[in-house]
């Protein structure tokens, strides 16, 4: 036997002695859910785009008013009406002698808190009558489902449009509760099937026993369980939202004059795209710019959240 392998024998008695086989190595350190998630969605480069494109619309929404543009959205310029792009408009002026860069960046920052609100609002109606209906069942689950099957076959933007038609005062706030109010019904229905797999399990069990309330049990341990799809959910709801807003103030139902929107900015422009399409191109840019930049940000939390995905790349 040569001195190497007898040198080789006593190391690895040593270290069984000593109990050193089987450490882990720090190389091989276990990764919390959330740095795993982070890594999966940072590895996607698309949703690394799509996060800096939003980033940068929130920052010109926030900051571009003061720091971008050289005009309040409702300043009247009287020696410049339908002007093309220049230094002193950046993208032109509208018919009434308005600056279209500070009416996109005002649209910009009204339809992103829009989208925003709704987005959340809608998924956290849908996450407490999903759960709810499936943890408790009985009475409960009858009336919260025969209440979202009624809302799911009633045309929701022609009632927005109906209601939002005769309001002239805090138009915002009214478009912002319909929406939210008619959007969540098909995210409850997946809500209360993914509540139905998950109620039975060993740790809700257990807090059954320990007499833990069912409010609790569902709002502690049920919906965290549950939390990739209404993450998802919310972030592609933000898109949703902004559309439905866009498109019902481009028709007169939504944000109406003297405030602004995207779709508000799209409407007037829309009517001479092809004469003077720099009053059309300002907002529908801003909005492109942020729906595909949120689609973007939603498909790689859906990859991230989701093992067998492998746009996120390895883990």
């Amino acid at each position: 036997m040569s001195l190497e392998l007898i040198a080789s024998e006593a190391t690895v008695v040593e270290s069984i002695a000593d109990g050193s086989v089987g450490e882990r190595s720090p190389r091989t350190k276990r990764l919390s859910r959330r740095a795993l998630l982070v890594r999966r969605f940072f590895r996607n480069k698309t949703a690394v785009v799509g996060l800096a494109m939003y980033l940068l619309l929130v920052f010109l929404a926030i900051f571009g008013p003061a720091v971008v543009a050289k005009w309040h959205y409702t300043d009247i310029d009287q020696t410049a009406f339908l002007k093309a792009p220049s230094w002193s408009h950046w993208l032109g002026t509208t018919q009434s002698g308005r600056d279209v860069l500070a009416m996109s960046l005002e649209g910009l920052r009204k339809s992103m808190i829009i989208g925003l609100v709704v987005g959340v609002g809608a998924t956290s109606i849908a996450a407490i009558v999903g759960s709810f209906s499936a943890y408790f069942g009985g009475w409960f689950e009858r009336i919260a489902m025969a209440t979202t099957d009624l809302l799911l076959v009633l045309p929701g933007l022609l009632i927005i449009a109906i209601f939002m038609r005769n309001i002239n005062t805090h138009m915002t706030e009214w478009l912002i509760f319909w929406l939210a109010f008619l959007g969540w019904m098909l995210s409850a229905r997946v809500v209360r099937s993914l509540t139905m797999s998950v109620r039975d399990r060993e740790y809700v069990t257990a807090a059954k026993y320990m007499g833990v309330p069912g409010p609790t049990i569902v709002i502690r341990h049920i919906l965290p369980n549950i939390s990739s799809l209404l993450i998802i959910d919310a972030t592609l709801g933000i898109a949703a939202a902004v559309l439905a807003e866009s498109g019902l103030s481009f028709f007169g139902f939504g944000i109406r004059s003297p405030e602004v929107s995207l779709g508000t900015v799209i409407q007037e422009g829309s009517r001479m795209a092809t004469t003077f399409p720099w009053v059309f191109i300002g907002g529908a840019s801003f909005l492109v710019f942020m729906i595909v930049a949120v689609n973007f940000i939603g498909d790689g939390l859906r990859d991230a959240f989701d093992p067998s995905s492998q746009s996120g790349g390895r883990a």
